[in-house]
């Protein structure tokens, strides 16, 4: 039972990574009916902030500064990949253009790091463990825990709660009714894409003393995005919280109990819940996707 309840500790830990990163993604997706395939570069943009700042170890104000860094190369690229889909209705066409971006954000990041994998230290007042059931846990994958459910709370109240939140759902809503109450909508849309994208690099330097940095990451974190957002519905943020949490058990326990089917259990998860509720678990009231 202790083996168990430290692989659901992971997965929360895993979940509440997946949820920062998946929650832009979901976001700009479905209420903005944009497909951003760079997301996945943008969390890599931010593993490699980590490995150039923090990746020999360091102080927690370097670390907090690492994310910071993150947080802002996040947002100008959030705000440049919003510039560049504003004019493109098509999904296969952003898709394509964005593609286009993360190969190239990729590319970069490897000729300036190199190919090799990096690993990156958890800051030294933190670095340490604790004792759950009998078996020791690092105390850093706890507070990426405590930060994944603060993440869901103050998002959930932004978005639903507050009057921000009501003007950033009233412009997906009807956003010619918005422009003539003298609201500039083409900043409210370019403030989401960059809040989404700054969410993924942040979850690239948290991430980064759990899973490194290697070229490929990017990938792998976007296709799991995906199928966070595809559990979850679009444009929630609950179900983006609830996507993510099942995908970390699921990728988490799988790998104590099956290792050998672990990937091969997310993607069942995904096909079941496609099956029940094609719309996700807990997708936003009148959250519609053109084809």
């Amino acid at each position: 039972m202790a083996t168990y309840l430290v692989s659901m500790l992971n997965g929360l830990a895993m979940g509440s990574l997946l949820f920062a990163i998946a929650l832009g993604l979901s976001l700009v997706f479905g209420m903005m009916d944009v497909l951003n395939l760079a997301h996945g570069a943008v969390y890599l943009v931010g593993a490699y902030v980590a490995v150039a700042l923090v990746a020999d170890g360091g102080g927690l104000a370097v670390f907090v500064l690492a994310v910071l860094a993150a947080a802002a190369a996040g947002a100008v690229l959030g705000g440049g990949l919003a510039a560049l889909t504003r004019a493109i209705p098509h999904h296969l066409d952003q898709a394509l253009l964005t593609l286009g971006v993360a190969l190239t954000v990729a590319e970069l990041l490897s000729v300036a790091f190199g190919n090799e994998v990096h690993s990156i230290a958890a800051p030294a007042a933190v670095a340490g463990s604790v004792t759950v059931a009998g078996e020791t846990y690092p105390v850093y994958r706890l507070l990426v825990i405590g930060f994944g459910m603060v993440l869901a709370v103050a998002v959930y109240v932004l978005v639903e709660r507050s009057q921000l939140g009501s003007v950033i759902r009233a412009t997906v809503a009807d956003r010619p009714m918005v422009s003539a109450l003298g609201i500039n909508t083409g900043r409210v849309l370019v403030g989401v894409f960059g809040a989404g994208a700054a969410l993924a690099a942040v979850a690239g330097v948290l991430a980064g003393p759990i899973l490194g940095a290697q070229p490929g990451l990017d990938e792998r974190v976007l296709l799991l995005a995906l199928v966070v957002v595809v559990i979850g519905g679009l444009g929630s943020v609950r179900g983006a919280l609830l996507g993510a949490l099942v995908i970390g058990q699921v990728q988490a326990v799988g790998a104590a109990l099956v290792p050998e089917y672990a990937s091969f259990l997310i993607f069942a998860a995904m096909a079941l819940v496609l099956l029940l509720r094609p719309a996700g678990l807990l997708p936003a009231a009148g959250t519609a996707v053109r084809v």
